[in-house]
This record gives C-alpha cells, sequence and structure tokens, in this order.
C-alpha cells in the first residue's frame, strides 16, 4: 500500500539507524545534510522517495534545537517528495517535561513540539517511555509509544539470583505506577523515595524512604537520567536507610552536566540503560566499567516491521 520501506537517520543517532537498518536487512538512505556558515540547515534526498514508505531515525536529545530541527527538515523534505506515508522516529522526545501548565505564565512546549512535528509532514511517529502519558493526546496523528523497560526487565531479571534481599525503588512518587509494574515484573517488593521539587524544577528535596530497605540490594529505576540529582539523592537516601549495594536502570541517558560525574563519584554497582541517547565517549568513560548500555534496536527494527506491514505491534508485548 505504501511502497517499500526506506530508512533515513538524522545526525543524532547514527549508530542506532545503522543497527536498525542491519535488522530489517535493507540500506540506509542518503541524504545530504549542510550546515551554512549562518547556522541554518539544509537537506537534500539523495534520490526519489515518491510513494514510498519512509520512517525517519532522529532523537532530539542535546543539541536539542540544532536535532529538532534537522529533523522537521527532513519530514518536509520526504513529505514535498511525495513520500506516500512518513513515520517521525524519535528514541528520545524533548521538551517531554513541559507537559502541563503549572504556574502563572508558562508555555506547554511539549504540545507545540507535538504540533511542529506534524506540520512539518509526519502522518505518524514512534517513540519511547515519554515522561508524561499524556503528552500523546498532544499528536493528532496515529503513533506507538513503546516501553524499552521490557529490556530493562529481562537484563535484570539474570541479576536478580545473585543479589541480596533485593527491592526496586523509585525515585521519585511520580513514577511509583510504572516502578510498580517494573517490581511485579521481577516478583520483587517495591519502595519509593518521596521527594519535593522546587518551583523552577531545578533542586530536588528528599524527605523520606517509603518502604523497607535496609539489609537489602535496592535497584533504583527511572524512566531518565538529566543531571542525575534525583538519583543522587535517592541514592544517599536508600544508603542513610540501611541498603546495600545500589544498582541504576532507565531508559534515557540524557546526562546533562554534571549528571556523569555526579554519578562516578556514587558506590554504584550497575548503570543500566539504553542507547535510545548516545552516550559520547568522553561521559562513556568514568562509567565504562559499570555502564551497560542495552540496544533498542532489534525492538525498534522489528515496531517499524509492523507498522509497514499492517500488523499490531501490542502483539510483541502480549498487549
Amino acid at each position: 500500500m505504501y511502497g517499500d520501506i526506506k530508512l533515513f537517520a538524522g545526525s543524532s543517532t547514527p549508530e542506532l539507524a545503522e543497527r536498525v537498518a542491519r535488522y530489517l536487512g535493507i540500506p540506509l538512505e542518503g541524504v545530504d545534510l549542510i550546515e551554512f556558515p549562518n547556522e541554518n540547515l539544509f537537506a537534500r534526498l539523495q534520490r526519489s522517495v515518491r510513494g514510498q514508505d519512509v520512517y525517519i531515525i532522529q532523537t532530539t536529545s542535546a543539541p536539542v534545537h540544532r536535532n529538532l530541527m534537522e529533523l522537521l527538515i527532513l519530514l518536509q523534505t520526504v513529505r514535498l517528495d511525495s513520500a506516500a506515508r512518513v513515520t517521525a522516529v524519535i528514541p528520545y522526545l524533548c521538551y517531554a517535561r513541559s507537559d502541563k501548565k503549572d504556574q502563572p505564565r508558562v508555555p506547554i512546549t511539549a504540545r507545540l513540539v507535538a504540533d511542529m512535528i506534524q506540520v512539518a509532514g509526519a502522518d505518524r511517529y514512534i517513540t519511547f517511555d515519554l515522561h508524561a502519558g499524556q503528552i500523546q493526546g498532544f499528536f493528532s496523528i496515529p503513533g506507538d509509544v513503546l516501553t524499552a523497560f521490557h529490556l530493562l526487565i529481562d537484563y535484570t531479571q539474570r541479576l536478580v539470583p545473585h543479589l541480596h534481599r533485593p527491592v526496586v525503588v523509585t525515585a521519585d512518587l511520580g513514577f511509583a505506577k510504572k516502578g510498580r509494574n517494573f517490581a511485579a515484573a521481577l516478583g520483587l517488593p517495591i519502595a519509593f523515595v518521596e521527594k519535593r521539587r522546587d518551583p523552577d524544577g531545578k533542586q530536588t528535596h528528599v524527605l523520606s524512604v517509603v518502604g523497607d530497605v535496609r539489609d537489602r540490594d535496592v535497584i533504583l529505576v527511572d524512566d531518565e537520567v538529566d543531571t542525575a540529582g534525583s538519583m543522587v539523592n535517592a541514592f544517599h537516601a536508600v544508603k542513610a536507610a540501611g541498603a546495600r549495594d545500589v544498582y541504576l536502570a532507565f531508559v534515557h541517558p540524557v546526562f546533562s552536566d554534571p549528571a556523569v560525574e555526579r554519578l562516578s563519584r556514587l558506590d554504584l554497582k550497575r548503570i543500566i540503560t539504553t542507547d535510545t541517547v548516545p552516550i559520547p565517549p568522553h561521559k562513556r568513560k568514568p562509567l565504562e566499567d559499570r555502564l551497560e548500555v542495552l540496544t533498542i534496536a532489534e525492538m525498534l527494527g522489528e515496531v517499524i516491521r509492523r507498522v509497514h506491514e499492517g500488523r499490531s505491534v501490542g502483539a510483541m508485548f502480549n498487549e
């Protein structure tokens, strides 16, 4: 109905895009991406995608505005070349925390980003682990919001037999529901770190640990680590409450400064994350001996195949 799969990669996640292409057994399509001296971006396809089913893989992590603008330009480029269907594949969606008007005179930027993606030419979107579920409602085009927690759970299940009285702990109460699902999948108890965030959103303060972590190995879970302030506070909170070894598990390694410096100073047994956001070598090196990066490539490749063939995506996860 939509021709063949045509897979494009923006400049933000070339390695992930290559892995997806290998899984699908197809090449990445050629595109010239040029930045002029005035910082304007220009894209030119190396061959036509008229009547084809196009997927553009581009995460919108740092540099956020460069990567977001590049995605929008690529979407419009293939739309103007008469692609039959255009899907924006965004492993990490920027501005996901700006999802509500929770104080006077502020924007809802996540809605703005959704609008721009649609106006640029996307017919569908695919993304992973949105910070807030209501962001799905900002899009009026169909999409698949996937979760990489299946990968984290599979990996952590292999660790559990070697842990001492393990317990899952969420870094804040806002992640309680997903944390409970994570713990249930592992058959483990759960505890919560209660925290309060300043009105400007920059600082958090831990109030208490709700649940039993004394003399237990802790698996701290969250959807993303940005500056790592919440994770550092949660680590010290569970340690003060008597926890033994601490493991971190999260989907998006945003790692804004000073995240890596903060995490490198903690006595963590392992840091488990995914490649929705690429980790540059200079940030990977201080964590190298404890860092485990799981790839979403096979999951993403299978979802793209199923979307192309008009088959259920939920069936992959028994949903």
